[in-house]
């Protein structure tokens, strides 16, 4: 017993990490798997926060395709969590019993796979170790990813077990054994390998060596599976080397535009390239018996011998639940079942049919009837259709697709487009949640689709940009459905300039879309600007600059006492504050201005005093006895003084 609650009933698997073990919770009683933590690894604080940590991000998911997380806890030493038990088998079973897998079957098995991956991707979680160990399939058919989020605290020992080693760095994306960085692209690349390996049976990069394997990653493309498997469609081709570019940037930018270019290429796909049976396929149900959609068995005595249970159908049939039933195109999880004709159907070759050469007499006989009520059948058909279908279209499948795409693709149909929008955890903002009518609906001509466009969640954490360049902080809010708001400016000793100091409201605070957030941009470390008034030009460019800021001389030079080519002027003045990288315009000094000095002699001392200041001049006055009129000054009349210097004229 775990917690006194969860009673552990048997091993299914042990990990690198942890063990997992099948489970009864006592309480509510209900089956559930318990993933049990190493001792080594429990002892490890730091370690077992990480993990906590991310099983409450997970726990959020709440999506049908991932393995939901119901407890976590611990009992002495064991650390643990309780989460959802899938019946079933692994995606790996399927392909070690199957081999390669029909191309309908493939995209059925992706598809909520990139659903899920699409999910967490919005909520900030990258999953880092995609790979068909942790793709469940359950003995209904319903998808399921598993470990989500939990790896990112795993610290993997890649010398261990080469073996196991080998299995995963073959699912790697290039920046994350190159640099060690993981965004949403590494789990796109990691899902075009296993599309590869579903559509061909093998791992696209063989290496006897994990070395080998990493080298591969790194320095060879995907080749495209209808290289191993001729006639593939090429739309699979692309989606496969769209999905594996070793450059991040070519890829879908997360698991949700992947799921719109998969949808895209299906939709695009005929039923002989869906339904192509690959060469690589190891069993003769592959090849014409199974079931186009279903990679589970599909007879009691296939399912008995597989591990399966068989499910309870109708009389005389056994319905099976089969992959394709995990479309959610329109929000809602829908399950198709085929139906297998009784064993003791008659077929080729059966009794029931006559042999010849009586049959052959029989089929001469009602040849002539045959053919009348085919044509008679075929007049009826032909009429019902113009009457009942000739005037319909089909609704194209636009799920998924940005608004403007979507609107272009049903009105290049004939149809006509009302647009509605409505919140979604999963659906990025700007892309189509639904229609009405559904994808594939009848719909008369010229009628009207009605678009579902997702304004994203309907309540949106604002995320942490501190650090983060202005422009991109924009981009983020924008993406997440916010409105990037008043934008100031602080100085700042640690966050770089240009870059967000803060927001408001804070960091992890939830509001509703459409919400204006305030930016506080740092401006960079304060500086206090120099004096370089009457410095040579050089000497003051290399003062400021040796300040961290940077110099631009006016084009225009301006009179000044100073010598002529030394600042004259600065822009900001000394002592301003300024930011490491602000500019400090310098105007250089043309010299002082000469002015021609007037004769003043004879004149009124006060109107000679106006008269020269009025030019620039600063006067001094000496008398002599008593009297106003100037005899002298000491500028001779008709001489050039400069501007702002002294006359001293004498007055009697």
């Amino acid at each position: 017993m775990l917690d006194g609650r969860y009673r552990i009933d048997a091993r299914i698997a042990t990990g690198g990490m942890a063990t997992v073990y099948r489970g009864l919770d006592t309480r509510l009683d209900r089956v559930l798997a318990l993933k049990v933590m190493h001792p080594g690894l429990a002892a490890d604080a730091a370690f077992v926060e990480r993990f906590i940590r991310e099983a409450k991000a997970v726990a959020r998911l709440d999506h049908p395709n991932v393995v939901g997380v119901y407890d976590q806890g611990d009992d002495g030493t064991h650390v643990f969590l309780a989460m959802e038990y899938v019946a079933g088998c692994t995606l790996r079973d399927v392909l070690r019993e199957r081999g390669a897998l029909r191309p309908r079957a493939a995209l059925d098995i992706l598809e909520p796979v990139l659903a899920a991956l699409g999910a967490a991707h919005l909520g900030g979680l990258v999953h880092r170790d995609m790979k068909p160990e942790n793709v469940l399939i359950g003995d209904d058919g319903r998808v399921k990813v598993a470990d989500f989020g939990l790896v990112r605290a795993v610290d993997t020992d890649t010398t261990a077990s080469p073996g196991t080693l080998l299995g995963t760095v073959s699912y790697l994306a290039p920046e994350q054994i190159e640099h060690g960085t993981a965004d949403p692209r590494v789990d796109v690349y990691a899902c075009g390998i296993v599309l590869y390996e579903m559509l061909t049976g093998a791992k696209p990069h063989a290496g006897g060596t994990p070395a080998q394997v990493l080298y591969q990653h790194l320095h060879e493309d995907v080749p495209p599976p209808s290289a191993a498997v001729p006639g593939l469609a090429p739309g699979l081709d692309r989606l496969v080397c769209e999905a594996t570019a070793r450059t991040p940037a070519a890829r879908p930018a997360d698991s949700a535009a992947m799921l719109a270019a998969l949808r895209e290429v299906r939709a695009g796909l005929t039923g002989a390239e869906l339904d192509a049976v690959p060469p690589q396929a190891l069993t003769p149900a592959a090849a014409g018996s199974e079931d186009r959609t279903s990679v589970l068995p599909r007879t009691r005595a296939a399912a008995a011998a597989a591990g399966y249970p068989a499910h309870r159908g109708g009389r005389g049939r056994e319905p099976y639940e089969s992959t394709a039933a995990l479309h959610r195109e329109d929000g809602l999880e829908r399950t198709s079942r085929l139906e297998v004709p009784p064993p003791d159907a008659p077929g080729p070759g059966s009794s029931a049919v006559p042999t010849a050469p009586a049959g052959r007499a029989l089929r001469r006989r009602r040849l002539l009837p045959l053919i009348t009520a085919g044509l008679l059948l075929l007049g009826s058909v032909l009429g019902v259709w113009y009457i009942n279908s000739g005037q319909f279209t089909r609704v194209p499948g636009v799920l998924g697709e940005p608004r403007a795409a979507a609107e272009k693709t049903l009105r290049s149909a004939g149809l006509d487009v009302e647009v509605e929008e409505g919140f979604s955890d999963v659906v990025e903002r700007g892309r189509v949640i639904s229609t009405n009518p559904e994808r594939g609906a009848r719909i008369r001509d010229t009628g009207t689709v009605t678009l579902l466009v997702s304004r994203g969640p309907d309540v949106v954490e604002i995320p942490d940009l501190r650090g983060v360049p202005l422009e991109k902080a924009k981009d983020r809010l924008k993406e997440l459905g916010l409105v990037p708001g008043v934008v100031t400016g602080t100085f700042h000793d640690t966050v770089a300039r240009g870059a967000v100091v803060s927001t408001r409201p804070r960091a992890g605070t939830e509001r509703k879309p459409d919400t204006a957030v305030a930016l506080t941009v740092s401006r960079g470390e304060p500086v206090e600007t120099p004096g370089v008034t009457g410095e040579p030009a050089g000497d003051a460019r290399r003062t400021l600059e040796d300040a961290g800021l940077k110099v631009r001389i006016a084009p225009e030079r301006v009179f000044s006492e100073e010598e002529k080519g030394a600042v004259a002027e600065q822009s900001p003045a000394e002592g301003a504050t300024l930011a490491q990288g602000d500019t400090v315009t310098l105007t250089l000094s043309r010299g002082p201005e000469m002015i021609v000095v007037p004769d003043v002699e004879g004149a009124d001392a006060e109107e000679a005093r106006s008269e020269l200041e009025e030019l620039g001049f600063d006067v001094k006055i000496s008398r002599f006895f008593f009297g106003d009129t100037v005899f002298d000054q000491s500028v001779d009349a008709g001489d050039e003084a400069p501007k702002g210097s002294t006359i001293t004229l004498r007055v009697r």
